[in-house]
């Protein structure tokens, strides 16, 4: 009787140790992977990239006590992703230095015919204690900001972004989570070439440039 008293408190207590470490455990990753340059016919213009420094060192810290305490570090990935991508879709690529303080794109040394503005607004992923498989997910919504030559807002809308770790690749959990977030910013990669030339505002400014 004493022995299995003894089981069933061993057991009782290795629960409880599982628990706390799916739950309290901390784990980082800073995402990294390959983007390749987007096949599409390049727009005959100049672009600024305006990426806030709160997008460069972008990292999402879990809050919620009941889960894993991932630190997920998307800053560098997710600016190498917007470089390769805005590089295969215009004649020419500069970064900007940012915005003023009313939220104008500050000019840059070369002249350009748009500017560019990516920002984070929200982050979400789930496990496999989750998803209930072997699988991350993670979505993260962008709020993209188009800007004519003299600092006007042309054009902003808001583009989720969805990856998901392909079964196949399932080794360690950061490197799940890692492949995950990879698709996911190829996914947001094929998203703005696809949609730039539909919203309605950058349509007509694209037909316009075309009748000058």
């Amino acid at each position: 009787m004493q022995v299995h008293n003894n089981i069933k408190h061993f057991f009782t207590g290795l629960t409880a140790v599982m628990l706390i470490c799916l739950t309290g455990c901390s784990s980082s990753v800073e995402v990294a992977g390959k983007f390749p340059k987007p096949v599409t016919n390049q727009y005959p213009f100049k672009i600024g990239v305006i990426y806030d420094d709160a997008f460069k060192q972008y990292e999402y810290i879990e809050q919620d006590e009941d889960r894993v305490q991932w630190q997920i570090a998307i800053g560098k990935a997710q600016v190498e992703l917007f470089n390769t991508v805005l590089a295969g879709m215009f004649a020419e690529l500069h970064k900007a230095p940012g915005v003023s303080d009313q939220g104008v794109p500050i000019a840059t040394d070369e002249k350009v015919d748009l500017y560019f503005r990516p920002t984070v607004e929200e982050f979400q992923y789930n496990v496999p204690l989750e998803t209930k498989v072997d699988m991350f997910e993670v979505w993260i919504k962008y709020h993209l900001r188009v800007y004519d030559q003299d600092g006007k807002l042309l054009a902003d809308w808001i583009q989720t972004a969805y990856g998901k770790t392909p079964t196949e690749t399932f080794q360690t959990e950061k490197g799940a989570l890692n492949d995950a977030m990879v698709v996911a910013l190829r996914d947001i990669g094929a998203s703005v070439v696809l949609r730039f030339p539909h919203i309605p505002e950058i349509k007509a400014w694209l037909s316009k440039q075309k009748k000058a």
